[in-house]
């Protein structure tokens, strides 16, 4: 059986390897990465990934238009996303849940918990 694969799309380097480098060797996971919501964008056409971990703050193409488009394309509008955000303002909070997300994880992260997060950010949208 292969493993389940998430595809990881920010902005900054740090995080996307810090991120992928967690998933990886602490949660199991097939990550994919890529550094603009457009390439996130191609890659979750191209690859089909089982999830996407995704910045807000992008500056091509941010995380909450990304999501519109990734729900206006039939082949990704079945695809889990999960914000990874440092956006925690009422207003941020308000618009994260009139979105058809499976979660929300805030910035700074905690990297020896944070594929135990997604799992269960997963686990409880597959309900």
């Amino acid at each position: 059986m292969s493993k389940p694969q998430i595809l990881v799309i920010d902005d900054e380097e740090r995080i996307r390897e810090i991120v992928r480098v967690c998933l990886t060797d602490l949660g199991g996971w097939d990550v994919i990465t890529a550094k603009s919501g457009q390439e996130g964008l191609q890659k979750a056409k191209t690859e089909h990934p089982d999830a996407i971990l995704l910045d807000v703050s992008m500056p091509d193409l941010d995380g909450f238009e990304l999501v519109r488009q990734l729900q206006q394309t039939p082949s990704c509008r079945e695809i889990p996303v999960i914000l990874l955000t440092a956006k925690v303002l009422k207003q941020d909070r308000d618009r994260f849940e009139q979105m058809d997300i499976a979660g929300v994880i805030t910035k700074p992260f905690n990297p020896l918990t944070l594929a135990q997060q997604v799992r269960d950010l997963l686990a409880t949208n597959s309900d």
